[in-house]
Formats: C-alpha cells, structure tokens, sequence
C-alpha cells in the first residue's frame, strides 16, 4: 500500500514515514500543499495523510482541489486544532478522518488500517490500450508477448500508465523515480522514456508516450 503524507515539518514528516514503513507501507513525502496536491492528482496513492496548517496552500484547500478533481483516494487530515468546527471544516473539504495533534502511533496506525480497509484489495496490474504493467512482476504484457522492465523503466512506466492521457512533468518523473537528492538531470527521464518505448514496439503494443514540450509526457493509445 502507497501512503502519500503533505507536511511541512520535515522532521515529523520524515518521522511518520519511518514509523509506517516500518509496518510495511511504501511512503513518499511532500513538504507543502502545492507539491501535495501535484503528487496526489497522480492517483497512485492508497491514502493521502495531510497536515491542515500548511504555509501557502493549505491541507484544508489541497482536500478541496483533489475532491474537485475527482481525487477519490481516501483523506486522513492532521492538525493541532480540536475544535468541533475545525473538525466539520476538514470533513467537510473533503477528509474521510480528523486526528488531532499530539496523537499515538497506535491510534495513528488503527485510522490508517480502518481506511484502507474501505479501499479494498491492492491492485495487482495497471491496463491502457492493449497492454497490462503487471506490478508483482515489473512485465509489460500485450497479448502473448511480455517483456521484463529495470527498476526505473518500471517506475517511469508506472506514473504514466496510472496518469494515462493526463500529462506528466518531467521534473515529477525526476523527482519521484530518482529522488530530491539525486544528481540526475532531465536527460535521464528522456533516455528511459525512449528504453519504453522501444519495449513497448517490441510487444506490438498500440499505446505510445508522446511528449509535449514544457509539460511532459503522456499514453496515447494508436489508431490501428
């Protein structure tokens, strides 16, 4: 399960992902709410944990925006605020669940589980067109062709197979596959974009990554 937490206290931000991937979940963070909302729109997330009192754009409004686009993925809102009213404004912007700062891992971990569970099962394999990414076994599959990725093929391919017709900056591929403190540069994502597409024509696949200058990449499925 993929949790995404918006927080703009590093230092707790960095310490709740250390406690949930230690129970196993894959954790990725954002230290303010316009990043947040960036990252959550990719819908690769099973649950966004969001800090409500954010500089800039709030966890109040980046609940609002997600809800307003059609963001569907499960809300656990945190704040130091306890009030009645401050807890039907976060429900109301869009959270499934309010906890209250200072609050116990054990609580932390129980809401968590509880709106998971609503979720269902985890996916196993992503479609588009005539082609399946496969996730346990990082294979693109078209027919009875299939070709295994690397990590970062599997990676890039996953973004955009989960983005689909929607497109993605490059500098979000940058970030999100090789990380805030890696040396890689732009030229990178371009290189594994074109390893994809060259296994994607291997296995006759009819989705194709296009590109469009200043805002990214996005799936096109070809006209046969």
């Amino acid at each position: 399960m993929k949790i995404l937490i918006v927080e703009d206290e590093k230092l707790l931000a960095d310490s709740l992902k250390n406690i949930l991937e230690k129970k196993g979940f894959e954790v990725e963070t954002a230290y303010d709410g316009e990043t947040g909302e960036e990252y959550a729109m990719l819908g690769i997330y099973d649950l966004l944990i969001l800090d409500v009192m954010m500089p800039g754009m709030n966890g109040l409004e980046v609940a609002r925006s997600v809800r307003n686009k059609k963001c569907s993925t499960p809300i656990l809102m945190l704040t130091a605020k306890s009030s009645l009213e401050d807890r039907i404004e976060g429900l109301n912007a869009g959270a499934d669940y309010y906890l209250t700062k200072p609050f116990d891992t054990r609580e932390l971990l129980a809401c968590i589980n509880a709106l998971l569970r609503r979720q269902g099962g985890q996916v196993d394999e992503m479609v588009f067109g005539n082609t399946t990414l496969d996730l346990s076994s990082s294979t693109l599959i078209c027919d009875k062709k299939s070709i295994r990725l690397s990590a970062k093929e599997f990676d890039v391919m996953r973004f955009l197979m989960q983005a689909k017709e929607k497109n993605v900056a490059k500098e979000l591929l940058l970030v999100r596959v090789w990380g805030f403190e890696s040396n890689a540069t732009e030229n990178h994502v371009e290189v594994y974009v074109g390893f994809l597409r060259k296994k994607l024509k291997s296995i006759n696949s009819n989705i194709s990554i296009e590109a469009l200058r200043g805002l990214g990449y996005h799936l096109e499925v070809k006209n046969s």
